[in-house]
């Protein structure tokens, strides 16, 4: 099973708000998560980006790949990979 820390999406319509979970890469982006890690407001200034450190490396350190999205989240945050 390959984990991948992805986004899915919750709040209102016209009104976006992404969970950061980490879920199997062939569950649908809404589907079935392992693991909610954080939250992220794209609508806010400046943007809201809420993460639980621990658990992030946790996942990083067992395999997980970020998602392109979430990996740009993740250097912004200043976690880099699983050894940082």
């Amino acid at each position: 099973m390959a984990v991948r820390l992805r986004l899915t999406r919750v709040g209102a319509k016209k009104n976006p708000i992404w969970r950061i979970v980490a879920a199997d890469q062939r569950s649908k982006r809404d589907g079935r998560v392992l693991e909610t890690i954080g939250h992220y407001n794209a609508q806010t200034e400046p943007s809201t980006i809420v993460l639980d450190e621990e658990k992030v490396r946790a996942w990083l350190a067992k395999g997980a790949q970020p998602s392109g999205t979430v990996a740009k989240l993740l250097k912004t945050q200043g976690i880099t990979g699983p050894t940082a």
